[in-house]
């Protein structure tokens, strides 16, 4: 198995943490990206302790402790009055509790440390410019073509190219994901932009609303407040991380909300604030056809509610590793990690459904905290893909 080429489709998040635990494993892989250069948008996101337990076993802890946010508390507010309704220990208890920290970092800072860790093991192996078009299995191999007329050939290859996936149209036909009536706007202010005195307490925090709602928190040392405000909306539809929305825009779709959130949406420089169209997919049977599978968002897209997005895609690049390490033959490796992780990534994708209503429905003035289901009640924090049965 050591011999086996292993091809990787997609070079965010989820492939590249599936290419550095390969590497660790002694595999040979090659990541082949569509863009021409390698980026991240700039925004921010969550490493609950399932994720931090992923990244510590590619070698990354060290670089996560000094680089990633690690809140001491988190909140639920209340959207019009700014008041918290659920109070939440983060600081040490995480790693007491479950065995690894809970973070919050900026994209571009986790996507650097896993490229230069997958270079640093091989320089030849993410190959760029180079967007999937089809691939033909030929019995114990895979040719894989690519739009600039480039083919190789492995031995498996995994998709790991978002919720747009071509491997997964070329395995199980072109259905486009579905608009989920949201839109959501990400926005980054430098924290010396807010007015004098203005607090950011605590510096991890969700608020609630009537058909909105928003997280907030610090990333960078505390020098950036990344957020996210979402809203029920129809008429825009633009499934992209790249548009650019007025300030003024998102001040009008949240006039109601308390000046705590519309003081900093004010703050965000044009430059760094965004808006996309929220779209989802329904759970597959099935992941895997022959040599080829799905890893991430190719696999399971999930709605953002729970955080949990790039935590489940890091989460199947470990499986997928360890998958490889204790198989015989290419097709036990695709099947234990499909049967490792696909009923957990299935339950996360309809949980995050779900917590669009608790966070949106409008019950914010008789909110039960004792009925919080956020992701740590529903256990996922508890979840170690680097000593999960495969």
């Amino acid at each position: 198995m050591q011999n086996t080429r292993i091809i990787l489709i997609g070079a965010g998040i989820g492939g590249l943490t599936a290419a550095l635990a390969l590497q660790r494993r002694g595999f040979k892989v090659a990541v082949y990206e569509q863009a021409p250069q390698l980026g991240e948008v700039g925004a921010g996101l969550t490493l609950s302790p399932n994720a931090t337990h992923a990244l510590e076993a590619v070698g990354l802890g060290g670089k996560l402790a000094q680089t990633a946010s690690r809140p001491a508390r988190q909140a639920v507010l209340h959207y019009r009055t700014g008041q918290v309704l659920v109070d939440q220990e983060r600081g040490d208890l995480p790693k007491k509790q479950y065995g690894a920290d809970y973070y919050q970092i900026h994209r571009a800072d986790l996507h650097n440390m896993l490229a230069d860790a997958v270079a640093t093991n091989d320089p030849s192996a993410i190959h760029l410019d180079h967007a999937f078009v089809g691939f033909q299995q030929n019995g114990d191999t895979v040719e894989v073509t690519f739009k600039n007329g480039a083919k190789t050939v492995g031995d498996v290859v995994i998709g790991c190219d978002g919720i747009k996936s071509e491997v997964r149209a070329a395995l199980w036909g072109r259905l486009p994901p579905r608009f989920t009536g949201n839109v959501a706007w990400r926005g980054l202010v430098p924290v010396k932009n807010l007015p004098p005195g203005f607090k950011i307490e605590p510096a991890s925090a969700a608020a609630i609303g009537v058909k909105h709602s928003l997280a907030r928190y610090l990333i960078r040392d505390g020098t950036m407040l990344n957020y996210v405000a979402f809203a029920e909306k129809s008429g825009w539809e633009v499934e992209s991380w790249s548009v650019r929305s007025p300030v003024s825009e998102l001040l009008e779709e949240f006039h109601d909300w308390h000046d705590s959130f519309k003081t900093f949406m004010a703050a965000t420089p044009p430059d760094l604030l965004f808006k996309w169209a929220l779209h989802d997919r329904d759970p597959l049977p099935q992941w895997t056809k022959g040599r080829v599978t799905l890893l991430g968002d190719a696999a399971h897209p999930m709605l953002p509610f729970l955080g949990m997005g790039a935590a489940s895609g890091i989460e199947d690049s470990v499986v997928l590793a360890r998958a490889f390490q204790a198989a015989q033959t290419v097709n036990e490796a695709l099947q234990r990690y499909e049967n490792a992780r696909r009923e957990r990534a299935t339950f996360i994708q309809m949980q995050s459904r779900a917590a669009q209503e608790r966070l949106q429905g409008g019950k914010v003035d008789n909110y039960d905290q004792k009925k919080h289901k956020n992701e740590e009640f529903l256990g996922l924090f508890g979840y170690n893909p680097a000593t999960v049965a495969v």
